[in-house]
């Protein structure tokens, strides 16, 4: 069983002052109801709404709660592989990434922790049984699985949620994956830990999640999100190949 005071949850945030104290709270009470001793770190990038200040305001009355203030707004990829250092020098053997507008349920937190007993990577999937989207109209929905299918097809991974941000992964996997070659900001982001940890031969699993749409705030997606996490995939592909091993473990 995975020791519970070793389990990180983190938040990365922009503008979201509208949701940052809601979170917070429902990630303390999962954290009560499961008796899982957690940590929260908020990764905010400058957020001129206050959200690191709101942040802050909470790690002051409440321990297990951090915030890493950075410059300003850069994309998830920096912002998690800055959090994935801050959490690992502070002794974390599991680290869940969640969005903060809970477009991600907090009460699958334990879920993820669970199947991480026999997985070292497990993703929140929209896209096995059981899993699925809220609220998305059919161009968005289409969009989103056609993304997931074509980096399934070009990275030859028996993976079906390549690009969701809802994942739990082991201390190991992040102490191998060499984080200052991770290049991608965006969205591409989430296909790239994912294909560099089943290429070091680290266990994938996916267990069913439903993604709906964010309570407050504004969208971070863009159009450029898109073509960055697109030309991406290829280019993964050809750089990483020489760095796979035989039979990487999957489930």
């Amino acid at each position: 069983m995975n020791e519970p005071g070793g389990v990180w949850v983190l938040l990365p945030t922009y503008n979201e002052s509208e949701n940052i104290t809601a979170m917070l709270d429902a990630v303390a009470e999962v954290f009560r109801e499961s008796s899982i001793d957690g940590h929260v770190l908020v990764i905010d990038d400058g957020s001129p709404d206050g959200t690191g200040r709101i942040a802050e305001d909470w790690s002051a009355e409440d321990p297990r709660v951090h915030v890493l203030h950075r410059a300003e707004k850069a994309g998830i990829g920096p912002a998690y592989r800055d959090g994935f250092r801050y959490a690992l020098d502070a002794g974390a053997q599991l680290v869940i990434q969640m969005d903060c507008d809970f477009s991600h349920d907090p009460r699958m937190l334990p879920d993820l922790v669970a199947a991480a007993d026999h997985a070292d990577v497990v993703l929140g999937s929209r896209y096995v049984p059981g899993g699925g989207t809220a609220e998305w109209g059919w161009t968005r929905r289409t969009i989103s699985r056609s993304g997931c299918r074509y980096a399934k097809s070009i990275l030859h991974v028996p993976v079906e949620d390549l690009t969701g941000g809802f994942k739990c992964f082991r201390r190991a996997v992040l102490e191998a994956i060499p984080l200052d070659e991770v290049t991608a900001a965006g969205y591409g982001f989430q296909i790239e830990m994912t294909y560099r940890a089943i290429l070091l031969g680290f266990r994938v699993v996916e267990i069913p999640i439903v993604f709906v749409d964010r309570r407050y705030g504004t969208s971070k997606m863009s159009g450029a999100i898109v073509w960055e996490a697109a030309t991406l995939v290829p280019r993964l592909r050809h750089r990483l190949r020489r760095v796979h091993t035989p039979d990487p473990v999957t489930a």
